[in-house]
């Protein structure tokens, strides 16, 4: 191949990879690479601040089940954005990171912006790597998309040097090889399993986001109603079981191991998949699983089974093809476990309330319910207000809903932005907090910038409303009485004004504050074309 510079040869790699989006915030050390894009059919999606460019990436790469492409700022940008390419790697988001530096040259001089940016990504990522050489750079690049999308996927960081990239190189391009994992347990080992889960009377089933990733929704199902066991969602941040189905229980919740312990206690047989076990803030250190339970756990991901507490029978493999095996199997050693599956449901339907029992929040989630169409894709930031939301918009499609995941605040604007690129067909609302939007609220720029028709609820109390419910579980744990919150969860002096700051960035919207205002908000919000904010007021 002809030789060419390196900011040239990477664009090259970017479209044999079908990449489309780079979301990024650029610096002056970028600046070579950026002009070199300019000549490629590569659409560049600038954000005010690098935590909204990662947060669009990585609602992308969850909608699209793609390697999404984020440009950060040397040491200052790869700052800014480490909280949210945190929460990327606890969800196993398939990130590309590039960032780019002054160059290898000036690595004695310690000068401006100087950093170990490798060092300052490990913690967060997935892998870090720094190209050296410009015969490497394209190998490099290869090698973080395989990397990003090989379970278990993640974030991947690529620094480039700005004069390694001015170098000629003369690197052949292909498409990045993507080794297929869609293995499957032998069958004695699938006998084994389904044994050890029907050896227990009450049995349980713990998900997370790994079936979402494989794709193993119904097959999930399948042995759920084979094994007659309840459903429980630890890491599930998608859509992984339809959460109208009768053996749906819920979530176990990410903050005290006491709740999951509660759940799992009383289980003769367990079979986890797709997730790791636990992920509270405050995990119980103890095994919450009763003596004698018997666990099986299929997991693409090897360091998560068995990590924390023993199982029987571990499986590195597909959750797709395993549960596929596994429910043939279960019909196979007892048939009159096996069921018909159950039909398709539509939305829930639940009637009004009197006006004095209404709420705001409640109303608006359940005429959005009514009048969206089925498409409708949820993303569900407002975790103190997502009650409504799992009672009128239950996740029931792939694609259809997605959570915050990590502990990162601020990913619900820029991550429903992501999945509008990716669905563009589709409607998508994020619900998110007034606490949360201000983290990221300059993404609504972008989101008018480039048209990009996502929808955005602000959940707005006026507070930290998590941290209030926390620290009342905390008092109680202590045996201290109740008191009054701490200030510093206080946001309501002065007032946020929403659609204000939407407008200003070039977001139309509306606030509500009353009943009566609901039905007019739901309906210019659907209808309007482009991106639009309400700014609801629920207490």
């Amino acid at each position: 191949m002809n030789g060419r510079p390196g900011k040239v040869a990477i664009f090259e790699q970017f479209a044999a990879d079908g990449i489309q989006y780079m979301f990024g915030n650029p610096g002056t050390v970028e600046q070579g690479f950026l002009d070199a894009g300019g000549e490629f059919d590569i659409e560049y999606l600038l954000a005010l601040h690098e935590g909204v460019a990662v947060g669009m990436a990585d609602g992308y790469a969850r909608a699209a089940q793609r390697p999404a492409l984020v440009q950060l700022h040397s040491g200052v940008g790869l700052g800014n954005g480490i909280g949210m390419l945190y929460q990327a790697k606890r969800g196993g988001s398939p990130l590309v990171v590039l960032v780019g530096e002054a160059g290898v040259r000036y690595d004695a001089m310690d000068g401006q912006m100087a950093a170990d940016l490798v060092a300052m990504a490990e913690p967060v990522t997935k892998y870090a790597t720094r190209v050296l050489d410009p015969s490497s750079t394209l190998r490099v690049l290869r090698r973080a998309v395989k990397i990003a999308m090989t379970p278990p996927r993640g974030p991947v960081l690529v620094v480039v040097p700005a004069d390694v990239l001015d170098e000629i190189t003369t690197e052949p391009v292909f498409p990045t090889p993507i080794p297929n994992t869609r293995v499957v347990p032998e069958t004695p080992l699938v006998a084994e399993a389904a044994t050890t889960l029907l050896a227990g009377e009450r049995r349980l089933v713990l998900m997370g986001d790994g079936v979402a990733t494989s794709g193993a929704q119904r097959e999930l199902t399948a042995v759920a109603e084979a094994l007659d066991a309840k459903v429980w969602g630890v890491n599930s941040s998608e859509f992984n079981f339809d959460a109208t189905h009768r053996l749906h229980g819920g979530q176990l919740g990410h903050m005290f191991g006491a709740d999951s312990a509660r759940v799992v206690a009383e289980a003769d047989s367990v079979l986890i998949v797709g997730t790791y076990v636990f992920p509270e803030v405050f995990p119980s250190l103890e095994n919450p699983f009763k003596p004698g339970a018997k666990i099986v756990h299929v997991d693409l991901d090897a360091y998560e089974i068995g990590k924390n507490h023993p199982v029987d029978v571990g499986l590195v493999a597909d959750p797709k093809l395993t549960l596929a095996a596994l429910a043939r199997e279960l019909g196979r050693q007892n048939p009159a476990t096996s069921t018909a599956p159950e039909p398709a449901r539509g939305r829930p339907v639940h009637p009004e309330p009197p006006l004095t029992e209404d709420t705001v929040l409640d109303r608006f989630v359940r005429r959005l319910a009514r009048r969206a169409p089925e498409d409708l894709v949820v993303f569900d930031e407002a975790l103190t207000a997502s009650a409504p939301l799992a009672r009128h918009l239950p996740p029931q499609r792939p694609g259809g809903f997605f959570q915050t995941r990590g502990g990162s605040l601020g990913v619900g604007i820029p991550g429903a932005l992501g999945i509008k690129l990716a669905q563009p067909d589709a409607p998508v609302v994020a619900f998110t907090g007034d606490g949360g939007s201000m983290y990221t609220i300059q993404a609504l720029w972008t989101a008018a910038r480039y048209g990009i028709g996502a929808k955005f609820v602000i959940c707005n109390n006026r507070r930290y409303h998590l941290l209030d419910l926390n620290i009342e579980q905390y008092w109680r744990e202590l045996g201290l009485s109740p008191r009054a919150f701490p200030a510093a969860f206080d946001l309501s002096d002065p007032d946020i004004g929403f659609t204000g700051l939407a407008a200003a960035l070039g977001v139309p919207g509306q606030r509500v504050e009353k009943l009566y205002e609901v039905d007019s908000a739901v309906d210019a919000m659907l209808h309007h074309d482009g991106p639009y904010l309400v700014d609801l007021v629920i207490d």
